[in-house]
Order: structure tokens, then C-alpha cells, then sequence
């Protein structure tokens, strides 16, 4: 066999790992629950350790840089970093939209529409590099930072505008959530009935979740009299990252959510033809 074949053939065969996991109702699950942490967890450390907003946005953006540090050195999807990673993109996304809005007074509506633009923007420069947009080809280093950068813009894009929701609707922690949810439901069913995009489906509910977290967050954790159940955001925290951590355990052990792809699948937009949403 001369060079020439080898070179030709050898790629085909060869597996590459993926960097994010499969998108499965796992996915979902600690991606909501990561969404309250942040919400809670942001809440605790700004309002109950009077750490204030920017102190806590400097701590929590050292971690988040040291753990994209070692997500980003890995070779492959590693449940425990990466979950680590979207937790504190979580806390850090509602503290960049806080620290806008508390701040340096910058209304809701217009970090509601920086943030879309931001979004918008990393998608084109993603797509106009890559030719797709799917989590299911995140294989490259390149390929990871557009990824990371646009979940950092769908949580600082959510909080801006689940609070200005919040705040014009005035629903309650409760209604919120569930009329979060049954947009998220809306748009699964245009997915899997209507033949809505795939890729473009995905990134709607993936926004949509971070509202979603929030109103289950303060439903939870705020007092009763404010409308909520009162169990604190120390109560709230502590349940959904026990949880988390037992679902990242279970999915480091079993291995259900690893995305295994060759050479030959990874550059197109086809690719993501069958990227899940949450069903309704």
C-alpha cells in the first residue's frame, strides 16, 4: 500500500470522541437543575455571605476559567468537568446579566437585546467557520470555544430575559416556570411533528431552560409569603447539586450519554438531523 492510500483510508476508520455529551433526558435534567443552581447559588453567596456582586463574579469567574482550563486540556468528554463547567457558566451568566443591571443600571430590555445580538453573532461566526452548529461535532478546539461561548450567552441571554418577563408579566415563581415549560413543549412538538430544524430547536429549548431553572430556583427557595415554598437557596443548592453529583456519577460509571464519531461525520450539518430535544 503506497503513502498516498494509507493517508486516504486510515482516517475513515479512526474514532474521534466528542467533547459534549449526547443530548438525553439527562442532559435535561441536570441542565435545569445546573440553571437553579445558578440562580440560588448566585442569590447565596451575593445577598447571605455579603460578598456583593462583583466580588462574587471575580471568584466564580476564577473557577470557571480554571475549570475550562482543564475542560478544554482533555481529550475527551469528561462528565465531571464538563457538568463543573456549565454549572458555574450557570452562576456566572446570571452574575454578568446582574452586574449590567445592578450595577451599572443597563435596562432588561437592552441586555435582553445585547445578549441576543452576542448569541446571534457567535452562531454566525460559528457556522460561517465550521458549516454547523451541531453539539454532536464538537471535535475540535475551535469548535469547542464557539460551543462554550454561546452557552455562556444563553445564560446571561436567559436570566435577561426571564427577569424582564418576571417583571412585565409579573406571573409568580410558579406560572413562570410553567409557562417556560410549555414553550419549551411548543417547541419540541414543531421538532418531532412540524419538522423544525433540529440544531435550531435545540438551542431555543436550551435557552429556554435557563428561565425555566430560575422560576423553579426562586419557586423553591424564596420565602412563602413572597409566593415561594421556603426552602432557602442553602436547601435548594444543597438538593439539586446532590442530585447532579449523582447523575454525573452514574453517567461517568454507565457511560449512556458519550458521542462516538468518525472522520467522515463530523463537518457537516447533517450531522445534527437527529439532535434531541425535550420531548413534551
Amino acid at each position: 500500500m503506497t503513502t498516498a492510500q494509507r493517508v486516504t483510508t486510515k482516517p475513515l476508520g479512526r474514532r474521534l470522541l466528542n467533547k459534549v455529551p449526547e443530548v438525553t433526558i439527562y442532559f435535561w435534567i441536570i441542565k435545569i437543575m445546573a440553571t437553579t443552581v445558578g440562580e440560588t447559588a448566585a442569590d447565596f453567596l451575593n445577598t447571605h455571605l455579603n460578598m456583593g456582586l462583583t466580588n462574587t463574579t471575580y471568584v466564580m469567574g476564577a473557577l470557571l476559567l480554571i475549570t475550562l482550563f482543564f475542560q478544554f486540556r482533555s481529550r475527551k468528554y469528561v462528565p465531571g468537568i464538563y457538568w463543573l463547567a456549565v454549572v458555574l457558566l450557570s452562576v456566572v451568566g446570571t452574575l454578568v446579566t446582574d452586574n449590567l443591571v445592578d450595577n451599572f443600571g443597563v435596562t432588561l430590555p437592552t441586555t435582553t437585546v445585547v445578549f441576543g445580538v452576542a448569541l446571534a453573532a457567535t452562531f454566525a461566526a460559528w457556522y460561517a467557520s465550521e458549516k454547523t452548529l451541531s453539539i454532536h461535532a464538537v471535535t475540535t478546539t475551535r469548535r469547542e470555544a464557539f460551543y462554550w461561548s454561546a452557552i455562556l450567552f444563553t445564560f446571561a441571554l436567559g436570566t435577561a430575559a426571564g427577569d424582564l418577563t418576571a417583571e412585565k408579566l409579573n406571573l409568580g415563581y410558579w406560572l413562570s416556570a410553567v409557562m417556560f415549560a410549555a414553550v419549551i413543549a411548543v417547541v419540541t412538538l414543531a421538532h418531532y411533528r412540524f419538522g423544525l430544524n433540529a440544531v435550531l430547536a435545540f438551542w431555543i429549548a436550551y435557552i429556554l431552560t435557563r428561565p425555566l431553572g430560575a422560576s423553579l430556583g426562586d419557586f423553591l427557595s424564596q420565602p412563602t409569603d413572597n409566593g415561594g415554598l421556603g426552602v432557602g437557596t442553602v436547601g435548594t443548592s444543597a438538593l439539586f447539586l446532590v442530585t447532579i453529583l449523582g447523575v454525573v456519577v452514574f453517567l461517568t460509571k454507565t457511560r449512556r450519554d458519550e458521542i462516538a464519531t468518525t472522520d467522515s461525520t463530523v463537518t457537516t450539518e447533517d450531522d445534527a438531523a437527529a439532535e434531541p430535544v425535550p420531548q413534551p
